[in-house]
């Protein structure tokens, strides 16, 4: 199978739902500049024209207003903010509008719209353009907020999106944008909703979002050489979000939430409802504890200190195996 990387796979899922689909147009600050948004935006306006794909005013309110006004009329717009910094100047349309529409119209209208945001750190960014606020939109209910991984979810997930008929907040770390994965050219989609298992492991769960996801899988290579198995979770959508595969995964009597976000009733939050009731289900059924990890490196920083400060001793902290002799 040919490998693509995620802002590729981004562009594909794109390219083949705007040939099926002539109400879906892409908008918004820098689209069709030459840089495409990393590259996910390549060839959109040469393709479907300036109709389809077009630039727009520093004015993130109106803008979003003006997708959604477009989406009850029946069309679907992508609309695209290279930063989420800036994404809170449409809070009002996304909190009061976007997010209540098909509630507060009894069903009537819908709001088919995909808002694309970018976070994280890094490409020389500064401190207005380096966030990671994804857990606000997860506190909204009637968005749907999804956060792939592999450039395979990407593609999946922004079809799924594409064809939703919720608005849907899709979320993309900058530093993926590279990252490369085999991907069928195929259409397909991958559900809103269900996390899945990036790799299997004995010892101990992780479950994580997006960049940090890379990070766990790091980890898992670090504490592979202690003898420590590691599963890893992507849990993939925030909201809704599903608690079922991190739940079934916590088998062992140690779990780990790796976050890039608020350490305060952000997504990683214990004391959050929705991670709150995963953990507290999970204590009951097989008393496991949690711990958690917050910013990008620290999964890796952790375990190098703790190996270097306990040496052996660490594999009695982490392996339960070892520790029930």
């Amino acid at each position: 199978m040919r490998k693509l990387s995620f802002s590729d796979a981004i562009n594909e899922a794109l390219r083949q739902q705007m040939r099926r689909d002539p109400s879906i147009f892409v908008y918004g600050i820098g689209v069709p500049d030459h840089k495409r948004i990393f590259g996910s935006l390549n060839h959109i306006l040469e393709e479907f024209g300036s109709n389809r794909c077009f630039d727009t005013p520093l004015c993130e309110d109106t803008m979003t207003g003006f997708g959604i006004g477009a989406a009850i009329c029946g069309m679907r717009p992508v609309h695209v903010h290279i930063r989420v910094d800036f994404l809170l100047l449409a809070m009002n349309q996304l909190v009061n509008m976007a997010s209540t529409m098909a509630y507060g119209s009894g069903g009537h209208l819908k709001v088919p719209m995909v808002i694309r945001a970018i976070v994280g750190r890094g490409w020389g960014q500064g401190y207005q353009h380096s966030k990671s606020l994804h857990s606000y939109f997860a506190h909204i209910p009637g968005l749907k907020v999804v956060m792939p991984t592999t450039p395979y979810d990407a593609k999946g997930m922004m079809t799924a999106a594409l064809q939703d008929n919720n608005p849907v907040v899709f979320i993309e770390h900058r530093w993926l944008h590279w990252a490369e994965d085999n991907v069928p050219e195929e259409s397909y989609t991958v559900p809103i909703g269900p996390g899945q298992v990036l790799r299997k492991g004995d010892d101990i769960t992780i479950a994580a979002t997006s960049w940090m996801t890379v990070e766990a899988l790091r980890a898992a290579d670090v504490l592979q050489s202690r003898g420590i198995s590691v599963e890893v979770v992507d849990v993939r959508t925030i909201n809704p979000l599903d608690p079922a595969v991190v739940v079934a995964s916590i088998l062992v009597a140690r779990a780990i939430l790796l976050e890039a976000g608020l350490s305060f009733l952000g997504l990683g939050d214990p004391n959050l409802i929705s991670w709150g009731s995963l953990l507290s289900e999970a204590q009951e059924r097989i008393g496991v504890s949690v711990w958690l990890a917050l910013f990008p490196g620290l999964a890796i920083s952790l375990l190098v200190l703790c190996i270097n400060l306990f040496g052996d001793g660490i594999n009695d902290v982490l392996n339960p195996k070892l520790r029930k002799k």
